[in-house]
């Protein structure tokens, strides 16, 4: 059909999208592991022989955004390189390489009936994914989704429609030549915005919706969505210096946790030190952020040890930068620590420094976020540092997938019950 802007079009190619997805979602369910492993690497394979054609394709994103004003931050996100192209098809065949979930049984037990109860694990069925800039969040997202044996309807940023046109013609291809529909992946082929708000609203074939980007997208979809999402909002993320720390150990958490990379969502925001080791670990910190251009805010304690600490606001406790800005707050202790970062944290990722056992395991109890850490960087947070092989996200919520998303945290468990002719007496 030839898309317009008027809504009724819209709603019915939405439609005919979501209707091929759940067809496809049945026999992708059903797919042996070897194919869908097959298909990656075939996949792959196809994205290298059409690197030059991809090139191409994103020369015309690439061209259009600098015609938009698109920052120089931006274009480099949204450009296909061959070394991003190579990536993206090492990537395709290091998830082959990763233990399929689909169908495995465990929790296998005997009931007092004699019958055998156990949870299978199985796929959520269609994803909706809608995502920003980088082009390669298509391979990534359509490669993990295939492995968990997920349908996929993929709608990327309109500043990349050629480049995800393109990858999505390689999947297909690939899909088709080992006899999985190709149905299985889809990319929205229109950039008309309302596409989004039609895709949020097919609860009739969609299962879940995972959104990749910026506060205003995940904020929009929380919003409108009648399905449900995996997703975070925010990454306000803590370390807390303990009396009991080690301060070498803290100095060197502290420091990676927030210069390693500013722009992501588990860099720290907020450090907390207990008041007694203050003094003596900010002198070292404050020298070692200004070397790193760090911008350092802080409470009334925190600028009479460091004497250009400009004075944090309320505001700022809530601040996620991702820039090279950091607030820091003196506190009592454990107990202050807790009720500050449980007030202000995303629940995302929160650390604490210490050498008493007993205080780490109260902060990896009390602390209500997806990710606790005790002695490490806020920085592993991330699906391949935790053994996840890749990763669609990161997840905030408490319903089903909590902390980094990889293939377990796309499917669901279902129970599954043996007997030999039992029934119920």
């Amino acid at each position: 059909m030839t898309l317009n802007n008027t809504i009724n079009d819209m709603t019915q190619y939405m439609q005919q999208i979501g209707a091929k997805a759940r067809v496809a979602s049945s026999l992708l369910a059903a797919a042996e592991t070897a194919i869908k492993n097959n298909a990656l690497n075939v996949i792959a394979d196809m994205v290298i022989e059409n690197k030059e054609w991809l090139k191409n394709e994103n020369n015309k994103d690439l061209q259009a955004g600098r015609e938009k004003g698109l920052t120089d931050a931006l274009l480099d996100r949204l450009a296909l390189t061959d070394e991003g192209i190579d990536n993206m098809a090492e990537g395709l065949r290091q998830i082959a390489t990763l233990p399929d979930p689909i169908g495995s049984i465990s929790n296998m037990d005997y009931r007092p009936s004699g019958i055998q109860v156990g949870q299978m694990r199985v796929p959520l069925g269609v994803i909706g994914i809608i995502y920003e800039s980088r082009p390669n969040v298509t391979v990534d997202a359509a490669a993990l989704c295939l492995k968990s044996g997920n349908a996929t309807i993929l709608r990327g940023g309109s500043e990349a429609i050629h480049s995800n046109r393109a990858i999505a013609s390689c999947i297909q291809k690939g899909l088709l030549a080992v006899g999985l529909p190709c149905d299985s992946v889809q990319v929205i082929e229109t950039t008309d915005r309302s596409a989004v708000g039609e895709l949020l609203r097919l609860n009739e074939f969609v299962d879940v919706i995972i959104p990749r980007g910026g506060k205003g997208l995940i904020e929009r979809v929380m919003k409108e969505s009648l399905i449900p999402i995996i997703k975070h909002l925010d990454g306000i993320c803590h370390v807390y210096i303990d009396d009991d720390a080690d301060l070498e150990k803290a100095v060197s958490v502290a420091y990676n946790a927030k210069t390693q990379r500013y722009g992501v969502c588990n860099t720290m925001e907020t450090l907390l030190v207990a008041e007694s080791v203050a003094t003596e670990v900010l002198a070292v910190l404050a020298d070692r952020y200004r070397e790193k251009g760090v911008e350092l805010r802080g409470c009334d304690k925190t600028q009479s040890i460091i004497a250009d600490c400009i004075p944090a606001t309320e505001e700022d406790w809530g601040e996620e930068y991702l820039a090279a800005i950091l607030s820091i707050k003196i506190v009592a202790g454990l107990d202050d620590a807790i009720q500050h970062i449980n007030t202000y944290s995303s629940q995302h990722t929160d650390s604490i420094v210490t050498q008493n056992y007993t205080k780490a395991r109260r902060f990896l109890r009390e602390v209500d976020s997806s990710s606790v850490m005790v002695n490490a960087s806020t920085r592993f947070a991330d699906g391949f540092e935790y053994g996840l092989g890749a990763e669609i996200g990161i997840s905030t919520d408490k319903l089903h997938a909590r902390g980094p998303v990889g293939l377990d945290g796309l499917t669901s468990m279902k129970y599954v019950v043996f007997g030999d002719g039992h029934i119920r007496q």
